[in-house]
């Protein structure tokens, strides 16, 4: 930003010049350099799980809420550590029968409180400002098991601001969980997963 010959001039001008020149600085949104590391720190109060599972004559909708979630990555590697932690417990379908038998045949939340996403690495380029399609490889831990997990991600980097979507499916039968169907109810043998993904980048972390 340049300043205006006429504040050289005068002392308070160059002073009030200074200030709007700081001022602007702070203001300005940060554009993450090329080639440097990323970590970022999720919101867990503007993120959300979503999720939905077919059942005889409807589907099933319902979330959980993200307890906690922090990620670092190389872009020049494409090697990824951090993990995003999702409460258990939060999980709700809007039936609270429903979720009893969620919570205590099928996710056994008192025993297992936490899922989570381990993420090991990137699969395609993160541009450091705007949009990018990428696969990000991990592993999903749930019910006190660990799975191979392989899902498609959109990210948007605007400044500082990180949002993304990651949507992959859990098979959650064939990894042993119990099957919730009934001799009237027949519901789907995998349960649709939607992240949608809220946080702040830093530039300049350690390499993962």
């Amino acid at each position: 930003m340049r300043i205006p010959r006429h504040f050289l001039r005068d002392p308070r001008a160059a002073l009030a010049g200074i200030l709007l020149a700081a001022a602007w600085s702070m203001a300005a949104p940060a554009t993450l350099p090329t080639g440097e590391p990323i970590k970022v720190a999720l919101d867990p109060a503007k993120s959300k799980v979503e999720f939905n599972l077919g059942a005889t004559l409807h589907t099933v909708h319902g979330s959980f809420q993200l307890k906690r979630g922090n990620v670092e990555f190389d872009p020049v590697t494409g090697k990824v550590a951090g993990e995003v932690v999702v409460d258990a417990a939060s999980g709700d379908s809007g039936s609270k029968a429903r979720d009893r038998r969620m919570h205590n045949d099928v996710l056994q939340t008192p025993r297992f409180p936490e899922i989570s996403f381990r993420a090991s690495r990137v699969e395609g380029r993160v541009n450091p400002q705007g949009h990018s399609q990428v696969q990000i490889a991990g592993v999903f831990h749930l019910c006190g098991a660990d799975h191979e997990l392989t899902a498609p991600a959109e990210v948007e980097i605007e400044g500082n601001h990180v949002s993304g979507t990651v949507h992959f499916q859990v098979p959650y039968v064939d990894w042993g969980l119990k099957n919730p169907s009934t001799l009237f109810l027949r519901v789907d043998r995998e349960v649709n997963i939607e992240l949608h993904l809220d946080g702040t980048l830093m530039a300049g972390a350690n390499h993962p």
